[in-house]
């Protein structure tokens, strides 16, 4: 068996090639990636150490790349985690994350079809639904919510997954697609919340909330995410949307005073700021389906992850140093020549 991860050297993508090196240590993988900004090659070191894995260079919206890795590599399974995933990013230039999430997904559902594949997976976000009001704590996100998005990021992204179900039902393609909450754990790039605060906690530094801090999210452990994805891959029905979520709902400065209380550090370093524009007001995932079907419960309290990633952080400050710093961007550039 032979898989491509796109977007590997990301955040979610990292935790995933470790998760399956393990879960899988039999299969082959190939992890492509265009090391933008949030691509760290670093992440990858321990993983190219295994026989069975290589790293590839290169944009999932670069056609005539996707298509000769295809006919080179006859791939079994894809799974695209390859996206630009920052709403503020996405405020500032919509246009990059047309570029990367909606045409890179076009092109790599192009070479599944041409040269077969026997699943496509598309990695999404709980952000294609919109959001919920606070005061209704009784609803939740179900596959079945119409998708009502916010911001150029979450467009992109609910257009990707209706090209994936497009190509299902128009072609045939054997796809799935997940649709998860937010995120947390090691890896994660600096400009998302939780590592953000860890960051500028460390450093005395003031920690930025938006609004009134009291926007809802449903925080789900990576490794939880990783081990979901495996399952509707692997055991999932095809054509089917599943949604994984955490069942962690925290308020953005419950969060934020978690991460401070942690470190030990005092409520004066928050820093109220102007809201987002069109700031989701709340989200909250029902993950039955995929708890019926495959037996999925995230296994991760934010007690214990929160306390997990805070020491991922403290362990790892050269990782963090290398970020700020722009040292992994030279060492992106210098080393993913040998990728290209």
């Amino acid at each position: 068996m032979k898989i491509l991860i796109t977007g590997g050297a990301g955040f979610i993508g990292t935790n995933f090639v470790y998760y399956m090196l393990k879960a899988h240590p039999d299969f082959d993988y190939v992890c492509l990636d265009s090391l933008t900004y949030a691509g760290n090659l670093k992440n990858l070191d321990k993983a190219l150490e295994h026989r069975n894995f290589t790293f590839a260079k290169g944009s999932i919206a670069d056609r005539e790349y996707i298509f000769d890795l295809f006919a080179r590599e006859s791939f079994d399974i894809v799974i695209n985690f390859a996206a630009e995933s920052h709403v503020d990013r996405s405020i500032e230039n919509p246009g990059v994350f047309l570029e990367t999430n909606v045409i890179g997904t076009s092109v790599l559902l192009d070479a599944c079809r041409k040269y077969g594949i026997r699943r496509f997976h598309q990695v999404s976000t709980d952000e294609v639904y919109g959001d919920l009001p606070i005061d209704r704590p009784d609803l939740f996100f179900t596959e079945e919510t119409p998708l009502h998005t916010s911001s150029p990021y979450s467009a992109s992204k609910a257009s990707a997954d209706l090209l994936t179900m497009a190509y299902s039902r128009t072609f045939g393609l054997p796809v799935s697609i997940s649709r998860c909450s937010n995120n947390y754990g090691p890896y994660q790039f600096p400009e998302k919340l939780i590592p953000l605060m860890i960051k500028k906690a460390l450093r005395d530094e003031k920690l930025p909330v938006y609004g009134n801090g009291l926007n809802v999210r449903d925080w789900l452990y990576v490794e939880d995410h990783c081990r979901a994805i495996d399952l509707v891959v692997m055991k999932g029905r095809e054509g089917q949307v599943y949604n994984i979520g955490g069942h962690n709902e925290k308020q953005n400065i419950e969060v934020v005073k978690t991460i401070l209380a942690q470190l030990g550090k005092p409520d004066t370093l928050i820093e109220y700021v102007a809201d987002r524009a069109g700031h989701d007001l709340r989200y909250a995932i029902d993950p039955s389906k995929i708890h019926g079907e495959l037996g999925w419960l995230p296994e991760t309290e934010f007690s214990a992850g929160i306390k997990s990633t805070i020491s991922w952080y403290l362990d790892n400050k050269e990782w963090m140093d290398d970020i700020s710093s722009g040292a992994y961007a030279l060492y992106n550039e210098s080393e993913g020549k040998k990728y290209v």
